[in-house]
């Protein structure tokens, strides 16, 4: 499916934007990135109030590869009947949209090499007013000694 063909899908909902992403389209609406297409077919971003929704309708997930796995992606794709039936693909669209703008929930990322590392000694190394990876060598000094 290309840019016109995307555009003309989604006429019913809203006017979109259509780009081009990863061998793929991404399609746009109010600036978010509701749905994207892949060999011709559409998915549309999920979240985990409007997954139910998708499954129901008996959508699918868009699974990708990634380092050589499959990875599960937060689209599924647009139910066969939202393409001949404008109202089911207006409430679907929305729910697509809905999820784009959703917040984000904020990923547990920790700076530092510090992934691992247990809240308390975390802790601890910023009351000694060092990092972790210093108090760790500090620590390894101590233990092993001179050499």
């Amino acid at each position: 499916m290309n840019a016109g063909g995307l555009q003309e899908l989604f006429e019913p909902f809203a006017a979109v934007v259509v780009k081009r992403m990863f061998g793929g389209h991404g399609v746009y609406a109010d600036g978010l990135c509701f749905a994207i297409e892949t060999d011709g077919e559409a998915f549309l971003k999920v979240d985990g109030e409007t997954e139910a929704a998708f499954s129901a309708a008996g959508s699918l997930p868009f699974i990708t590869k990634a380092k050589g796995k499959p990875m599960l992606t937060s689209f599924w794709r647009l139910p066969a009947e939202a393409y001949d039936d404008a109202d089911t693909l207006r409430r679907f669209a929305e729910l697509g949209l809905e999820a784009a703008s959703a917040p984000r929930r904020p990923r547990r990322s920790l700076s530092n090499g510090m992934r691992n590392v247990a809240p308390l000694q975390r802790a601890v190394a910023d009351r000694a007013g060092r990092s972790y990876k210093r108090l760790t060598i500090a620590r390894a000094a101590t233990t092993l000694g001179p050499t």
